[in-house]
């Protein structure tokens, strides 16, 4: 405080306006130095008693003029793109830029106002344009056409995609989906499968529960040749409740009511022509067996259910003749 009762300023602390002009004028003093043109070494600088070393000034004869500010921004820049990939930001950086050019795009006329999406039938709009990765930012004019269609065929549903951009903002997809064929069983685990095997869904929804059921490892794949043989015996198709694949090698029968029809490797036709022929003539599938086993080419094996058995070891008993008293 001073005599006065202010509040006395130090004389070593200079004003806000000094400093700020300080600043400035340094400023300009590296900008000068680094803009200006490469004087030549001034003969009176040579009593200077702390010269470089050679291979600095080998350097600073040999290289460009500013070799090293750019050789540190890209020391800069190598290290903010490793940091970014290390870090794990690269996805969201692609992302964030991505989206600022779809803005610019957009502002200049080329956002997506119409969108036209044709043959789809299980698929919503929403989740085609979801699978193809295109939202409410995207811009027609950096829309990749090829990309949107590697990912829609991604999708199980979707067998094959067009997609085409008419300017200024009309998008336009066409979409062949799969369809639903047969329900696959394997390990206990129950699909939906197209017919060509392609798992369309990993659960059975309820609606397709009226579906085929194939079981076994490579059932999928065969599913659609044997069951369109099965269809043309429709005796036996409509009382068969699943068909298995055996060893990858051939099929049995499971029918509603439990029985058992082990089918033969080779001449498959066959065996279902004559199953179908000894069911309308002789009632083979309302008969009390389990199984019937036709994988030998000239013999048919029927295995009786317990009660049957008991049964016909019963009536053989009764017709075998008693021996007479006096016979040897």
């Amino acid at each position: 405080m001073d005599g006065g009762g202010r509040l006395a300023r130090s004389q070593r602390s200079p004003r806000p306006q000094t400093d700020l002009k300080a600043a400035a004028l340094g400023a300009i003093v590296v900008l000068r130095e680094w803009l200006g043109p490469r004087r030549a070494p001034a003969r009176a600088r040579h009593h200077r008693a702390d010269k470089p070393p050679r291979l600095i000034a080998f350097l600073e004869r040999r290289l460009p003029r500013r070799t090293g500010t750019a050789a540190t921004v890209l020391l800069l820049l190598a290290s903010a793109v490793i940091g970014v990939v290390k870090g794990g930001h690269l996805a969201q950086l692609t992302a964030t830029l991505g989206d600022a050019r779809n803005a610019l795009a957009n502002s200049a006329g080329f956002r997506i106002t119409t969108v036209a999406i044709n043959g789809r039938r299980q698929l919503s709009q929403d989740e085609v344009l979801a699978i193809g990765g295109v939202n409410g930012r995207s811009s027609l004019l950096f829309l990749d056409a090829a990309t949107v269609r590697d990912k829609l065929k991604t999708n199980p549903w979707i067998s094959d995609a067009t997609v085409l951009k008419l300017y200024p903002g009309q998008l336009r997809i066409d979409i062949v989906e799969r369809s639903a064929f047969a329900l696959w069983q394997r390990n206990g685990r129950l699909s939906m499968i197209s017919d060509d095997g392609t798992v369309l869904e990993p659960y059975a929804p309820r609606r397709f529960l009226s579906l085929p059921l194939v079981v076994g490892k490579g059932a999928e794949t065969h599913a659609r040749d044997f069951l369109a043989l099965l269809a043309r015996y429709p005796r036996v198709n409509s009382v068969t409740k699943a068909a298995v694949f055996v060893g990858e090698r051939r099929w049995n029968l499971r029918l509603k009511d439990g029985l058992d029809i082990r089918l033969p490797e080779n001449e498959v036709g066959n065996a279902l022509d004559t199953l179908s022929a000894l069911d309308k003539e002789e009632r083979l599938f309302s008969r009390d067996i389990v199984a019937v086993d036709m994988r030998l080419p000239d013999r048919l094996t029927v295995q009786l259910s317990e009660d049957a058995a008991k049964a016909r070891e019963e009536l053989f008993k009764e017709k075998k003749p008693k021996k007479k008293v006096g016979d040897a």
